[in-house]
């Protein structure tokens, strides 16, 4: 974009030099009322916003810069989508009106939009939270950092990088920073997907984020927060400070604390279980994730935490009966469910209307939901604390009421106020009395003015008196040539007109003053007294946030039972015992999706580590293994996040991690074939598996050879059997039915099938889990139904059976292969590649046909013929 300064216009020069200041972010230049895009940010934005691209008039028809640019009310409209594509975009405003200078606008950035540090509305996910990660990488440990400026959480941690990875997952930034010297580590760690934006590496030492954390949270030590020990999660959370700074986000009071992410507290999910087991989204277009099944939460702040719960179940028994206590609450008392649900709906998004009130930018429609929401709160309070439940009365008890600031919003804000305060209206009558004068002048004008027309004419008796308006000297008394005798001296004749004379007083100059500058004064009053009013609510912002967490817990708590009462979920048995036991267990995803009058066929599953730690599971394909071992997964977490689950029963001794190997997929794009993916997920979960784990492998092994998918597939289950680190409670679906021997050497092995039933040549499936091994995969009856050609299936069918007969494999070298080569009868063959004279007669006398001449008689007669040269008669 550089340019000679000569060659450039004032506006242009400032333009270039706000660019300048941030010269990775879109610059949106106001310009009267326009937003405006120049150069290469007008080609980006032209192309990202689908507006007209155009050039800049350098005068005598030579063509300008690119130019490119909207309505400025349109922001609201445009902005989402430029961060919504992954872009920095630096708002550069007017700080002065156009109309009291006659030199250039000044103008100035006033704020940096990026992905990680967005805060309006229809940027934001109301259901998600919008998190700013930082990573910095420490001696030995990595630590790692996250910020939802639209809420004020901030939290900090530290482990392996596969940990940090782990936590990426499950929290899914919008944008993370790190050193720009380790871009490589970061890449080879974390991929380069992200949303990244490097920082310098003073930014990543210990003195700077001390320093900047010290300052923010005005102590002296983090010890308060828990948080000092970890060295490397400071650095990554003073990164994020400094990264406010540098986009001019310095209104962050609402960020109250720094909180440790405890990760001894939680199951561990790794990246391919949440993505697997399809917690939060899908991998099919038309799926459902375990999120939008159980999601009945009314509240913003509820959808987000309960996103949070999905993937941080807890640990503790103790934690999760008390959530499980008051959804059997909730459950067993309608009136108190009624009661709470009923408030919830008119709460809103307390969090971020919080965090909007610390940064100043909160609206006078969003300060009126505020005192909705603590209206709202009141009734929740009461409810809780008359509930027979210590749970729900100490909930009761944490809610803030915030009486004081929730009577002075009614007192003083209007009802229905317009979403600007620029556009008046905001405050009530009463509230200050200048503002009540000025209101009466500017909107009762017309009536003070025929008031004094009235006494004037009283006065005077000039009975065609009437007052007047002109821009040239405004106000004015306007008598007729006749009564003009009658004008008293004290009035000022302005303009003779042929039949009329027109006069001015004091009192009209002093009212025309008034009335004139009223509106502007109203306006001004009006900011001044709401921003009066923003500045006292930023005093009970952390009682706010307080009430915004205990409002997230009940809304998750109210749609757990919400959905228990839908889906006919029953309270599950927690406890630190080995035990998984489910009776009649149902996948609480696909039977939401069976077509009406179909009914989930429900399975029971026990494992333990005395008798039955590892079940094999055989069968053919489509018969359900796969969902069998996904939904196991989801009873357990369910139950472990609080929640009742899909079955006649269940009794979950508690798991510390999930590890699920389901149906991988090719990663071509980093050059990793199914087989890679697989056994690279069966090493993460074989190198952190423990005694506590529940294990989930499908069809390990199918990347590769049978005889090594066999070897590998043994050796796993004998590891997790004999291994005393790593005796996990394990479900192992497959296809190699060599796994059945395993039941007769290892006594915590059991053999189990998906079953199915044979009838008139059909295969039918019963989706019924029984005892015992299979013997048969019906993977050619799959490829019938799924519509392969006849003729195929014929075929596979003919090579099936020789194979069994021979009880041999496809591939090894001998007669077999030769078998199967030599039973091609029936298939089509090329006749015009054999030497057999015969079949060359054959060929020629087909060739030679002139078939759309041929009649059927002669059609007989030539096939009478090719009939006696094979039989040779």
């Amino acid at each position: 974009m550089a340019k000679k300064e000569k060659e450039l216009t004032p506006m242009m020069k400032q333009f270039f030099d706000l660019k300048a200041k941030h010269p990775e972010a879109l610059l949106l230049f106001r310009c009267g009322d326009f937003y405006e895009t120049y150069c290469d940010d007008a080609i980006t934005a032209s192309q990202v916003l689908g507006i007209t691209l155009t050039h800049r008039n350098n005068g005598a028809g030579a063509k300008g810069d690119a130019m490119a640019g909207f309505p400025h009310h349109a922001l609201d409209t445009y902005l989402p989508k430029l961060i919504r594509a992954g872009m920095r975009v630096a708002i550069c405003d007017q700080l002065e009106d156009p109309k009291l200078t006659k030199k250039l606008v000044k103008r100035g950035i006033t704020e940096l939009v990026t992905p990680g540090v967005a805060m309006q509305d229809n940027v934001l996910n109301y259901k998600e939270n919008n998190f700013l990660a930082a990573v910095h990488f420490g001696k030995g440990l990595c630590g790692v950092a996250f910020l939802d400026i639209s809420t004020g959480e901030f939290l900090t941690g530290e482990g392996t990088a596969d940990y940090v990875e782990k936590l990426m997952s499950n929290f899914q930034p919008k944008e993370v920073l790190y050193n720009h010297n380790r871009k490589a580590e970061f890449e080879r760690n974390f991929g380069v997907r992200l949303c990244t934006f490097e920082m310098e590496d003073w930014v990543f030492t210990e003195q700077a984020a001390q320093q900047k954390l010290l300052r923010h949270f005005h102590v002296k030590s983090m010890k308060g927060f828990g948080v000092d020990h970890l060295k490397s999660g400071m650095v990554a959370a003073g990164a994020i400070l400094q990264y406010l700074e540098q986009t001019l986000h310095n209104h962050i009071s609402h960020i109250t604390s720094l909180n440790r992410i405890e990760e001894d507290r939680y199951v561990r999910l790794d990246k391919f279980t949440v993505r697997s087991l399809e917690l939060l989204g899908t991998m099919q277009e038309d799926g459902k994730s375990l999120l939008s099944v159980i999601d009945r939460t009314v509240s913003p702040m509820g959808g987000r935490q309960l996103r949070r719960w999905v993937v941080f179940p807890l640990k503790d028994p103790k934690r999760i009966n008390e959530r499980l206590d008051v959804v059997d609450y909730f459950f067993r008392q309608p009136e108190f469910r009624l009661c709470v649900d009923d408030q919830l709906q008119r709460i809103g998004d307390l969090e971020r209307i919080a965090s909007k009130v610390a940064t100043g930018k909160v609206s006078p429609r969003e300060v009126v939901q505020l005192k909705t929401a603590l209206q709202a709160i009141a009734p929740i309070k009461q409810a809780c604390l008359s509930a027979d439940n210590d749970a729900i009365v100490r909930v009761g008890r944490q809610l803030q009421l915030c009486e004081e600031l929730r009577d002075r919003i009614e007192r003083e804000v209007n009802n229905d106020p317009p979403q600007l305060v620029q556009r008046g209206g905001v405050i009530r009558s009463g509230v200050n009395t200048e503002l009540d004068d000025l209101r009466n002048i500017a909107y009762s004008g017309k009536d003070y003015l025929m008031k004094i027309q009235e006494r004037e004419t009283e006065l005077t008796g000039i009975a065609s008196l009437k007052i007047g308006y002109n821009n040239v000297f405004g106000y004015y008394l306007e008598v007729r040539n006749t009564y003009k005798d009658k004008v008293p001296a004290d009035w000022i004749r302005k303009q003779t007109l042929a039949q009329a004379e027109r006069y001015i007083t004091q009192e009209l100059k002093e009212y025309e003053e008034k009335i004139l500058g009223a509106e502007d004064k109203i306006l001004s009053l009006e900011q001044r007294l709401f921003a009066e009013l923003v500045t006292a609510l930023q005093d009970i912002i952390p009682q706010l946030q307080t009430n915004a967490q205990v409002v997230a817990y009940l809304d998750c708590l109210l749609s757990a039972a919400k959905v228990a009462e839908e889906n006919h979920y029953v309270r599950p048995v927690i406890d630190e015992t080995d035990v998984i036991d489910i009776r009649q267990g149902r996948h609480p995803v696909i039977e939401q999706q069976l077509p009406i009058g179909e009914h989930f066929v429900p399975n029971d599953i026990h494992l333990d580590r005395e008798r039955q730690q590892i079940m094999i599971i055989t069968g053919p394909n489509m018969a359900g293994k796969s969902a069998l071992l996904r939904q196991t997964a989801l009873i357990v977490l369910m139950a472990q996040m609080g929640s009742f689950v899909p079955a006649d029963s269940a009794h979950i001794g508690l798991v510390d991690k999930i590890f699920t190997r389901v149906g991988a997929s090719d990663n071509l794009s980093l050059g990793e074939s199914t087989f890679m993916v697989e056994m690279t997920e069966a090493s993460n979960i074989l190198n952190n598996v423990t005694p506590r784990s529940l294990v989930l492998f499908d069809e390990l092994g199918r990347g590769t050879s049978t005889y090594d998918g066999i070897s590998i597939a043994w050796a796993i289950v004998e590891y997790l059997h004999e291994n005393q680190r790593a005796q996990a409670r394990t479900l192992f679906a497959t296809h190699y039915h060599e796994l059945n021997e395993m039941e007769k050497n290892f006594k915590r092995i059991c053999n189990y099938n998906v079953s199915v039933k044979e009838k008139d040549g059909k295969v039918i499936f019963l989706r019924k889990l029984m005892k015992g091994g299979s013997e048969h995969s019906f993977g050619i009856h799959v490829a019938e139904i799924a519509g392969m050609p006849k003729s195929i299936v014929k075929r596979a069918n003919v090579i099936l059976q020789q194979l069994e007969a021979d009880n041999a494999q496809v591939g090894t070298a001998g007669k077999p292969t030769a078998a199967i080569a030599d039973s091609r009868e029936g298939m089509q063959l090329s006749f015009f590649q054999l030497d057999d004279p015969v079949l060359c007669q054959i060929r020629d006398e087909i060739l030679g046909l002139d078939i759309n001449n041929l009649t059927p008689v002669e059609a007989l007669n030539k096939l009478n013929e090719i009939r006696r040269i094979v039989s040779g008669k």
